[in-house]
């Protein structure tokens, strides 16, 4: 018996589509997808959440000193000459940042490994690349998805049956996060 569906794809390809899925379930919340399909994806994900719940609470909370650009009232950095040339002026502030522990960090490796970088892109400026912003999903599971799932014993994801599909008669489900 084997241990996993092959879903009628060579490894790279099976792969690139099961990484694809799994981003787009834990970036949306939910995706329609075949049964088979689901069933592979739900194992992968079920993993991510789990290292990211089990991994939640493992940083340490550092002061870091940072130079940040000064800026004036409008938003623009503010500039001055010096040996005839126009620079940046900086100012020190101290920021917490967290840390992570070398497991945390390790699970944090593992999720990239599997999923793919997120662009978000704004409906007003569609098709500009002004605006856009990359999300972190690894920053996701950990800060969204790790609390919620905290006192769960596994069973993240839901199978949903939908209805058969016209063209191949496959059945479609809703793969949703709980």
């Amino acid at each position: 018996m084997a241990k996993y569906r092959k879903l009628g794809r060579t490894s790279s390809q099976r792969k690139a589509l099961i990484r694809a899925e799994v981003t787009n379930l834990l970036y949306n919340g939910k995706i329609v997808t075949t049964e088979a399909k689901a069933k592979e994806i739900r194992k992968v994900a079920e993993k991510l959440i789990a290292s990211a719940v089990r991994e939640k609470d493992n940083f340490d909370t550092v002061t870091v000193d940072a130079k940040v650009a000064k800026k004036d009232k409008d938003g623009k950095r503010v500039k001055e000459v010096v040996d005839g040339k126009k620079v940046t002026v900086y100012e020190t502030v101290q920021k917490e940042i967290q840390k992570d522990q070398p497991s945390r960090l390790h699970a944090r490796r593992q999720m990239l490994k599997v999923l793919y970088p997120v662009t978000e892109v704004p409906t007003e400026v569609a098709g500009k690349k002004a605006n856009t912003k990359k999300v972190d999903l690894t920053n996701k599971l950990f800060n969204e998805y790790a609390p919620k799932y905290a006192d769960r014993n596994g069973g993240y994801t839901r199978i949903v049956k939908i209805a058969q599909r016209k063209g191949d008669g496959a059945l479609e489900v809703l793969l949703e996060l709980v």
